[in-house]
């Protein structure tokens, strides 16, 4: 039934959104900024709101004249902001909804998701009661019925028991104190929307708060207009209790269920608004969605970067990027724009829900998806177009002034940019080799930014590896080298917390450079290095980390080997890494975790960190992987 109730929803929904892409164009089509518009409605209704205040009285006796007052005395101000206020109200509503009916078609409320949903539920509900309240201030003979229904419909309740009603039988039975609070709500109210607005983005990676520029003015001009055609007013005159209300113009947007106060038993409207608020709350478990053959936490690893991210499941393959700090081209987030677009170089995907234009069927053919759209059912590999993104690193050409073997597969190369030129670079970044045919690999700065005279890199012999076997077997001393960067924002957060490192084999590279930075910058964070290798002769540098533990209190060096060999005589810490963290930290909440080494390793050690107290935004990682080229690309 949900499915059903999906697909037809969708069905509606991707027709007019093909529509409004024909007559405002993708980047500019509202379904794909409903959320955006919605928060420029507020700012609206909210700039308008103070306005408001600052002229209008709240006092029993004057409430309608100041109203009246704004109203026609300054219409050039006054008067149009009155209007644009109960419309940007009203055009919130419409667009939280639609925002919200979008999201249940597209079955994106689910998971992860289900946190923005259910806050949002909340938003809808709270701009309702302010603005049910805002009615009420104006004490007219609208303000009459609305305060009325609402008295009746709450005195149904035990808790009132037909108590509320009695404050409304005369005129003489409402004073001043209730205008009073009934401010004090009106006040209070949009200050939670907006603590709940802030919340309900905050699952978001990079999310707009605000639409582009265009639609914001193209928003406003209509607001203004509205109000100039057809402007708010006051109804039937100041409200008289003595006199029941008729004629009056009813909002539709704001008000439908007091005008069911009258049609139906009040006791069974609140069934009824109680029950769809629960199913609202419960929707993104009902029923549950089944992962298939998904995993729950899926590995995505983004090339040119060569920078591998965890994805959750059903998280699309732009949100796990963007979350974990990868620089992705994007526009609308709805795929509708086709500006994500990417190809799947290994692993099986599923393609998601996009509008064709964005996405043909020879294009998907060929294993190209749409980053906004896609989740990843497995572990996979995807190429993006660097170019779309915002590029924030350079070219250079540098020349090898160093070859120096740390061990028997551990190459430091030394490498030495031009007279004058040096790179400006974050400890735990990383730069890209671009080989003769534009392949790139990356490999981290070893060196600490105050050391930038050289740019070091520690290079492992990777089996059959094509640069790497060049640098171990043909790279000499004045070869040319080209490079990119810096890349990345792997670097060490501000903060107070204690720090662990966890390195695997190569990955002290960028460990080595965040220590010597932090050394020279004298941070007295609690620093704990483990680096965990195969056996002894894997630690290409171990007297480097021994002399850190020497010269600073706070510095704690911890190799662990996982299979040492008999003539190692090996006395020290043995098995795997994340055993011997766990041993030494039963608890990990508080820690930050820098996790540098290759995908396998993290993703072996970073479940067990969380199970013993990490936490999610405290778990940095720099993994790096191999290529691989096969793809699978699931519909849905």
């Amino acid at each position: 039934m949900v499915k059903l109730l999906q697909q037809i929803m969708r069905w509606f929904f991707m027709r007019i959104e093909n529509m409004f892409n024909v007559a405002f164009g993708d980047k500019l089509n509202p379904f794909y900024h409903l959320g955006t518009i919605s928060f420029w409605q507020f700012w609206l209704l909210a700039g308008t709101g103070i306005y408001l205040y600052i002229f209008a009285d709240t006092g029993i006796d004057h409430a309608f004249s100041s109203v009246e007052r704004i109203t026609h005395n300054q219409w050039w101000a006054g008067g149009i902001m009155r209007s644009i206020h109960r419309y940007a109200t009203d055009g919130m509503i419409l667009t939280m909804m639609l925002h919200l009916l979008r999201h249940f078609a597209y079955d994106r409320y689910r998971g992860f998701r289900a946190f923005s949903w259910l806050t949002g539920v909340a938003l809808i509900w709270l701009v309702y009661i302010a603005g049910i309240n805002g009615f009420m201030l104006v004490w007219d003979k609208l303000a009459q019925f609305v305060v009325i229904a609402t008295a009746e419909w709450f005195d149904i309740l035990p808790m009132f028991n037909g108590s509320l009603i009695r404050n409304f039988l005369y005129d003489e039975s409402v004073n001043s104190r209730l205008f009073t609070l009934l401010a004090f709500v009106h006040l209070g109210a949009p200050l939670i929307v907006v603590f709940i607005m802030w919340i309900h983005v905050q699952r978001v990676p990079r999310a707009h708060i605000n639409p582009p520029r265009s639609i914001a003015i193209a928003v406003t001009l209509m607001f203004i207009a509205l109000a100039l055609v057809k402007p708010i007013l006051s109804q039937g005159g100041k409200a008289d209790m003595s006199v029941v209300p008729t004629n009056i113009a009813f909002d539709w947007f704001e008000l439908p269920v007091l005008a069911l106060v009258y049609v139906t038993n009040p006791l069974h409207l609140w069934f009824w608004v109680l029950g769809l608020t629960g199913l609202l709350f419960l929707t993104p478990w009902l029923p549950p969605k089944r992962r298939g053959t998904a995993k729950e936490h899926a590995t995505i690893t983004f090339h040119p970067d060569h920078k591998a991210v965890t994805a959750r499941f059903d998280e699309t393959l732009l949100d796990a990027g963007l979350r974990q700090d990868i620089n992705l081209p994007y526009e609308c987030r709805n795929g509708g724009c086709g500006m994500c677009k990417c190809t799947v170089l290994a692993g099986k995907v599923d393609p998601g829900l996009y509008q064709p234009n964005a996405l043909s069927a020879e294009e998907l053919a060929q294993g190209k998806v749409l980053l906004c759209c896609a989740t990843a059912l497995d572990d996979v590999e995807i190429e993006y177009e660097a170019l779309a993104a915002e590029k924030a690193f350079k070219e250079y050409d540098a020349r090898v002034v160093k070859l120096e073997k740390l061990s028997y597969d551990v190459m430091r190369v030394l490498l030495k940019l031009p007279e004058g030129q040096k790179i400006p670079f974050k400890a735990g970044q990383y730069v890209n080799i671009i080989l003769d045919d534009g392949q790139r690999r990356a490999f981290s700065f070893a060196n600490p930014p105050h050391e930038a005279e050289f740019v070091e890199l520690q290079i492992r012999l990777m089996q059959g590896g094509r640069f790497t076997t060049h640098v171990f077997e043909q790279m000499k001393k004045g070869d040319k080298i080209r490079f990119e960067g810096p890349i990345g924002d792997f670097s060490l957060r501000e903060s107070e917390r204690p720090i662990v490192f966890v390195a695997g084999a190569t990955g002290f590279a960028p460990v080595k450079s965040m220590v010597e930075d932090a050394f020279k910058r004298g941070l007295k964070r609690e620093i704990h290095l483990y680096w965990g290798v195969r056996q002894l002769r894997d630690l290409y540098l171990p007297d480097l980390p021994q002399q850190w533990a020497r010269e600073h209190a706070n510095f704690h060096f911890i190799p662990v080997l996982s299979e040492p060999a008999p003539e190692d005589a090996w006395t020290g810490r043995t098995g795997l890494v994340h055993e011997a963290i766990l041993e030494d930290f039963p608890e990990l909440k508080g820690h930050e975790i820098y996790a540098c080494g290759s995908v396998r390793m993290v993703e072996a050690i970073f479940p067990f960190l969380k199970s013993h107290g990490a936490e999610d935004g405290a778990c940095f990682s720099d993994a790096f992987t191999i290529s691989a080229r096969s793809m699978v690309i699931q519909p849905s």
